[in-house]
């Protein structure tokens, strides 16, 4: 392969940080790989020759073929898994590089399951074909609703099998990030590193993220403020589309404020704020309710590794984060409350909306309503006949809020094209994921995991072919993911 035509343009600043924050690492190279999915539009996007990667690229993506712009390395970090501290990093993941796309931004390039690393702690680096094929469908969906996210540029098959639970067929990812720095990373540095680790680092994610701020006076904290607001803005979102994450570790929570590490995550179906679909989140930590929650706790687990840098004096720094960290609630709670207001057609602001939104959701709940086709349903002023529709406390309901629409001061036709624009008519439902991973999985079908992916990629299109999949028969008893590994 000619690789100077494939468009890499890679560059290695990670790095150039002090060694303790990764070890140079190869892939592990594979028997039999096969290029199984390749996102042309990425592969675009980041100045790659698709044509040329879809021929002869399985041996890049699989780990057995380095090219000369690559350095490859496996990171480390830390997090609070569950609530618990405790050391971590690359376990199966591998970063080749940072790509320089056409419009000039830098992208992390990563294998994920492209085998052992010094941080493993006894797996075996690998991954599925399930799993990774889960990471690419709901992170390029993601990518649709408009939501930041870490993205799937191939799926690689390896020709070997692993052992979980059963025999699965093996499987790489390749993963594409604004950058893969976590509150973990920092948590590692505050931990294991000096306090010169963490300045660099921090120096490090301000150039990386917020070159603006590289010559502000007091950089450090307005640097955990931009991270505060797009952590409460992401999750903001998260909430909008009724998306679980699942294992909100610290590790899982990038300082980009984009969603990464795709394991149990799901969506939800039948509104309940209770709701927990990962198989090892028995206490409910990381439920739908408790996400903006958990955000916040995270974000004081992030302003605690950059005390150091605050103030001198470390009662004046802990004023200093606390201070920062109050203002995560609010801020998130006025994000989901402008993308409530708009997935009900209010542009303006008025006191009364937060008690119309509360009011719709409390009937949401005592109904069991869907969450995605009941804004559909007020979206095109539909009545598919349900327990909510049906209830003389939602005609009341409905009533006030046409009474309200009416104070918008603009036509029922801009009103209808914004709430199209921001109710999704499809989203990755769990028994559509699981459909199109089975047929792969099982029979090496990948025909539906590509359909789905084509119906995910506009979810606000509102096509007849998206209108097949509003409303399913969504299977019985409880739904339950894995983390996959």
């Amino acid at each position: 392969m000619a690789h100077q035509q494939i468009g890499w343009k890679m560059e290695h600043t990670y790095t150039g940080l002090p060694g303790i924050f990764f070890t140079q690492t190869n892939p592990t190279p594979v028997q039999d790989p096969a290029l199984i999915l390749f996102n042309d539009v990425l592969a675009k996007e980041l100045g790659l020759n698709g044509e040329m990667l879809k021929e002869e690229g399985a041996q890049i993506f699989a780990g057995n073929q380095l090219v000369d712009e690559f350095y490859p390395i496996a990171q480390a970090y830390a997090g609070h898994q569950f609530g618990n501290f405790t050391m971590l990093g690359d376990g199966r993941a591998i970063l080749l590089g940072e790509q320089k796309t056409p419009s000039g931004e830098r992208v992390d390039i990563q294998l994920k399951g492209a085998g052992k690393t010094p941080y493993s702690r006894g797996g075996d680096g690998r991954a599925g074909v399930g799993p990774m094929l889960r990471e690419y469908i709901i992170s390029e969906a993601m990518h649709g609703l408009g939501i930041p996210t870490s993205r799937a540029l191939a799926v690689t098959s390896t020709g070997e099998p692993i052992i979980r639970e059963t025999m699965l067929d093996g499987a790489i990812v390749t993963r594409v990030a604004s950058s893969h720095l976590r509150v973990g990373t920092f948590q590692y540095a505050a931990a294991y590193g000096t306090e010169d680790d963490i300045r660099a680092l921090a120096d490090y994610a301000i150039h990386r993220h917020d070159l603006d701020l590289v010559a502000s006076e007091n950089k450090y904290m307005e640097f955990l403020k931009r991270v505060i607001d797009r952590q409460a803005s992401l999750i903001a979102k998260w909430q909008l589309v009724g998306f679980i994450h699942g294992v909100m570790n610290t590790d899982n929570m990038t300082i980009s404020g984009e969603t990464i590490d795709y394991g149990p995550c799901a969506f939800m179906n039948t509104f309940d704020p209770r709701t927990v679909f990962s198989s090892i989140d028995i206490q409910g930590r990381y439920a739908f309710a408790n996400q903006p929650n958990i955000g916040g706790w995270n974000i004081a687990r992030f302003a605690e590794s950059l005390l150091p840098l605050f103030h001198e004096d470390e009662d004046r720094a802990v004023e200093l984060a606390q201070e920062a960290i109050s203002h995560f609630g609010p801020t998130y709670y006025e994000y989901w409350l402008m993308g409530m207001r708009e997935k009900l057609g209010l542009m303006r602001k008025e006191d009364g909306d937060a008690k119309l939104i509360d009011d719709l959701l409390t009937l949401m709940e005592d109904h069991q309503a869907d969450y995605t086709t009941t804004f559909i349903d007020l979206t095109f002023d539909s009545n598919s006949g349900t327990s909510l529709e049906r209830s003389s406390a939602f005609s009341e309901w409905q009533t006030r809020w046409k009474k309200r629409l009416e104070t918008e001061e603009r036509s029922a036709e801009q009103i209808f094209a914004h709430m199209k624009s921001v109710n999704p008519a499809i989203i990755p439902r769990n028994d559509l994921v699981e459909e199109a991973l089975k047929a792969a999985v099982d029979h090496q079908d990948f025909s539906l995991v590509i359909r789905l992916n084509e119906l995910l990629q506009d979810p606000y299109a509102h096509t007849k072919a998206q209108a097949k999949y509003m409303r399913r028969d969504l299977p019985s008893g409880p739904y339950q993911t894995f983390c996959g590994t």
